[in-house]
């Protein structure tokens, strides 16, 4: 017999290791420690916080909230509040007016900043140097110094109440604010919005289809006008249908100011205005970094197929710049709800003025009233990040 060892093991058998020596156990274990520790710590936070607000004679926990606030909120278009009501109902006003405020606010900065945008690589001189003086200007001023040029040098000075002036269907303008015409609600109007939704729905049904349809066959589909005409024509026919139940109530002149109607405070014009026109600066040049970004040949490309200018930068430019701009249009969403707490400076109730301000003030509960705020301003950029993500994976290049 030679002296060769025959081995037992297959090949594919993997060595044992001592479990504290596998890098996946102690990887676990460091991480499983790591955890407690936090916890600890968060923990003993709290409880030492407890501890001294006991000492201090200052209650703690959130029955506060069911406790009434006593006093009154100048802006609360859909939440019913007066001086009875509770301090949870001032959060959730509070919560409101600042949805609205950065909800209105996104929507025309990215607008605003679009066009700005695009105007910026105009061959237009004239147009292009308006839309470089607007983002230089806008953009190196203070956001809080541009709220109160709007709000006092601007909203301030126009006439008051007796001599508002006269906008037409838009409704009064004076140095109390904007008075708007304010829609009546019948029995049946209901049906005006779930069509709108319907509308909506089916647009976008109709884009998926539209979307395969062009890959398949190369043939484009009109789904611009047509998304129009159901999200605009699907309410129109309910409307009809149902017997017009929506009137509007228009502000009349009046010996002591206009009469009726929907009144629009000034503090909400300046903030929204403000946000909007500066949020757009910094927007219009994200998108005029990420058309930039795209390859020339593709302009070169479209123009030699036929495409006009307008359908080109439409069709084959700004699909592919997205992928470009949407990371730090991310950021800029972000920034102007976020930016919204300076509402505080000109005193719109907005979430930070009226609970973590008025409110922290009268119940003096400051653990419990910022806990409260700074989650939910978390909440709120964190959805508004986990849908630009998702918006930006759809956008994201796929390859065949």
């Amino acid at each position: 017999m030679s002296g060769e060892v025959v081995s037992t093991h297959s090949i594919d058998e993997k060595p044992k290791v001592a479990l504290l020596n596998n890098p996946k156990v102690r990887g676990g274990i460091v991480q499983a420690a790591l955890l407690i520790f936090i916890i600890w710590l968060i923990y003993n936070m709290v409880n030492n916080a407890a501890i001294n607000l006991a000492k201090a004679g200052i209650a703690s926990g959130f029955d506060f909230l069911n406790r009434a606030a006593g006093f009154g909120l100048n802006f609360s278009p859909f939440i019913e509040y007066t001086e009875t009501s509770t301090y949870g109902t001032v959060y959730w006003v509070g919560l409101q007016n600042t949805l609205i405020l950065a909800v209105l606010g996104v929507f025309f900065a990215t607008i605003i900043g679009f066009l700005v945008g695009v105007a910026r690589l105009s061959s237009n001189w004239v147009i292009a140097k308006i839309a470089y003086w607007y983002v230089e200007i806008l953009r190196n001023i203070p956001l809080l110094l541009q709220i109160f040029i709007w709000y006092k040098g601007v909203l301030a000075t126009l006439p008051g109440k007796r001599d508002s002036i006269d906008l037409g269907f838009v409704g009064q303008l004076n140095a109390a604010g904007l008075y708007a015409p304010k829609p009546v609600f019948a029995a049946g109007a209901s049906w005006i919005f779930w069509a709108f939704l319907a509308g909506i729905a089916i647009t976008w049904f109709i884009g998926r289809w539209a979307h395969k349809r062009q890959m398949a066959t190369g043939q484009q589909f009109p789904i611009f006008l047509t998304g129009l005409g159901l999200i605009l024509g699907l309410p129109l026919l309910a409307y009809l249908l149902t017997g017009m139940p929506v009137s509007f109530e228009y502000p009349v002149a009046g010996n002591f100011g206009p009469r009726g109607g929907m009144q629009v405070i000034p503090e909400f014009i300046a903030l929204w205005i403000a946000l909007s026109t500066y949020t757009a600066a910094f927007i219009a040049e994200i998108v005029r970094a990420g058309i930039l970004a795209v390859n020339k040949g593709q302009s070169e490309a479209s123009y030699a197929l036929g495409l006009r200018p307008g359908p080109a930068l439409r069709l084959v430019i700004i699909p592919q710049a997205l992928r470009v701009i949407i990371p730090p249009l991310t950021s800029q969403y972000l920034n102007l709800t976020k930016n919204s707490s300076l509402a505080v400076a000109i005193a719109y109730p907005d979430l930070t003025a009226v609970f973590a301000g008025t409110a922290l003030n009268q119940t003096g509960q400051a653990v419990e009233i910022l806990l409260m705020t700074m989650l939910t301003y978390l909440a709120l950029s964190l959805i508004t990040s986990m849908f630009m993500n998702w918006y930006n994976a759809k956008m994201a290049l796929v390859e065949r």
